[in-house]
């Protein structure tokens, strides 16, 4: 099912530019010639910025064995920016766009070809770094890659097991035999297996065990799969499976673009054929999400910044529908400001109207009706203790141990906050002094430093073949001081953390009553102060009409 060969590195010998010459096996040799010459000629009939380019066929030696010589991406691919430890809980929001956009737009110049690509995953989705420092994201590998129209059928496997149609999984991988011919829906599985990756920085159905060791409850989750679900698990040994319906809460991406991508997951991540969208409805869906503009709301009864999407041709009053769904805020309760002045959307007017945004520069949000702040959604800590498999597996020893260089980076980030705090003007000086005072910082520190020098270890054997046997007993000690480390980091982030949290959202709410009565008071008093100008207004009217009376009178 997976092709054996290798890429490499070499230098165009005319312009001196890096290439990638890709080299195959022997035993891709073996396979029929219209099979061996299919990469090659799909590679010469497709031409786009989102797919690798072929600059040659070239043979090697005497050997007469050919060799492609394509684009290199000194950036790796997809899959190696996921294993960063930043992107553990999956990209950044305008990075995953990056990557949506990119592969939409691949995918569909292969569709315009009648190509289907049959191997869609994060490996082999290839990043180039622009001259203006933006990503680059290219579609490759297209040894599984042949002509198919919409209408049209292939019966033979190929792909990687975690991305695999079911379909195909069950031939492929279970090696059950079934006479089910294939299309080109099996693409849009690949495609929304990877942008759950890429999104969330796991794949979206897991066994107890992992893909690899559990293959007939894989392929139950994938199969059992209830309509509208886009993930499922399976926590515990011969335990039920789970179904979830969102993406989950450690995802980066903003709850404005998850409203968009979620419905596109559950259409795509279909087994039945018949359910499932076509490619048409794929493309024009991405589309609408790639063509809507980000509004930048920060609501001060949530103490959140929310991403609004909408259309630039929407009215003000689709938008201000919009952040109703995201804060609960209802429209004709809605006041905002746009650096520190009043601004006020008409709702009848074009969403163009609307001031251009960033995340440091956002529209602000008060609710006219008096709220208590809600704050962030966060997951109860004892539910995401890493948990190692008994078993030594160095490969998944290091994904769970990852999580220290995520929570270091994290704590990095509230040491910097700490010495903003301490710049702030005198009015903030209280909060500096308790930020100082604070010794759960330091108590999360001291474990995050440990749990990182584990992690180190863990990442150095995972290059290793094995280990001797007491090697092996060092590593399963550091395996049980890992997970009591990451206890005791939890706890005192329950303890200490979330409980000042929690109060200073209660503050928070205190002053925002506070403003609410304040504005409520403010406006009582315009109301007083207009009603006097119009008592003088009367006054004077009054004395008009009693001269204009005389005059009449006389």
């Amino acid at each position: 099912m997976q092709r054996e060969q290798s890429r490499d590195a070499g230098q165009d010998q005319k312009s001196g530019e890096l290439v990638a010459v890709k080299v195959f096996n022997t035993a891709s040799y073996l396979r029929p010639r219209e099979v061996q010459v299919r990469e090659f000629e799909v590679l010469r009939k497709l031409n786009h910025q989102n797919i690798i380019k072929l600059f040659a066929v070239e043979e090697m030696g005497g050997s007469r064995q050919k060799v492609l010589v394509m684009e290199y991406c000194a950036s790796g691919s997809l899959m190696s920016v996921l294993e960063g430890p930043e992107n553990a809980f999956g990209l950044p929001e305008d990075e995953f766009l990056v990557v949506l956009r990119c592969v939409v737009a691949g995918m569909n110049h292969l569709r315009e070809n009648g190509i289907v690509h049959r191997d869609i995953k994060p490996g082999n989705i290839m990043r180039l770094v622009g001259e203006e420092g933006q990503s680059i994201y290219k579609l490759t590998d297209f040894g599984a890659a042949r002509e198919l129209d919409d209408d049209e059928k292939f019966v033979s496997v190929y792909g990687t097991e975690e991305y695999l149609h079911p379909d195909m999984y069950e031939r492929a991988v279970l090696r059950k035999p079934q006479q089910k011919a294939f299309g080109v829906a099996v693409d849009l599985w690949s495609i929304g297996v990877t942008l759950y990756h890429a999104a969330t920085g796991s794949l979206p159905f897991v066994p107890f065990g992992g893909p690899r060791r559990n293959k007939e409850i894989m392929y139950r989750i994938t199969t059992e799969k209830p309509a509208g679900a886009i993930a499922g698990t399976q926590r515990l040994e011969n335990g039920p499976l789970e179904w979830s319906y969102t993406l989950p809460i450690t995802c980066q991406l903003s709850m404005g673009l998850q409203s968009q991508l979620v419905p596109i997951l559950a259409n795509i991540l279909e087994v039945e054929q018949a359910k499932c969208w076509g490619f048409d409805q794929f493309f024009a869906e991405t589309s609408d999400i790639l063509q809507r503009v980000v509004v930048h709301v920060f609501s001060l009864p949530q103490a959140v910044v929310h991403h609004v999407y909408i259309h630039a041709h929407n009215t003000i009053a689709i938008f201000l529908e919009a952040v109703y769904k995201q804060t609960n805020v209802a429209p004709q309760h809605q006041e905002y400001l746009f650096e520190g002045h009043l601004c006020v959307l008409e709702p009848s007017l074009s969403a163009q109207h609307i001031a251009h945004t960033t995340a440091s520069s956002p529209l602000t949000l008060f609710s006219m009706v008096s709220e208590t702040p809600k704050g962030l959604a966060f997951r109860d800590p004892a539910l995401d203790i890493p948990k190692f498999v008994p078993k030594v597996d160095l490969q998944a020893d290091y994904n769970t141990a990852k999580l220290a260089e995520v929570l270091s980076r994290c704590s990095h980030n509230i040491t910097e906050t700490k010495m903003t705090l301490s710049n702030l003007s005198s009015e903030l000086m209280k909060n500096r002094d308790q930020v100082h005072e604070d010794r759960s910082i330091q108590q999360i520190q001291c474990c995050l430093d440990k749990m990182y020098l584990i992690y180190k270890q863990f990442k150095k054997s995972r290059m290793r073949p094995g280990l001797g046997y007491n090697e092996e007993q060092i590593h399963k000690l550091d395996k049980v001081n890992f997970s009591h480390l990451a206890k005791r980091l939890l706890q005192v982030f329950q303890e200490e953390r979330v409980q000042k949290y929690q109060a200073s959202l209660v503050t928070h709410g205190k002053r925002m009553r506070a403003t609410w009565a304040l504005a409520t008071a403010a406006s009582l008093a315009s109301a007083l102060d207009s009603m006097q100008e119009l008592c003088k207004e009367m006054k004077v009217l009054a004395s008009d009409l009693q001269d204009n009376n005389r005059v009449i009178e006389g």
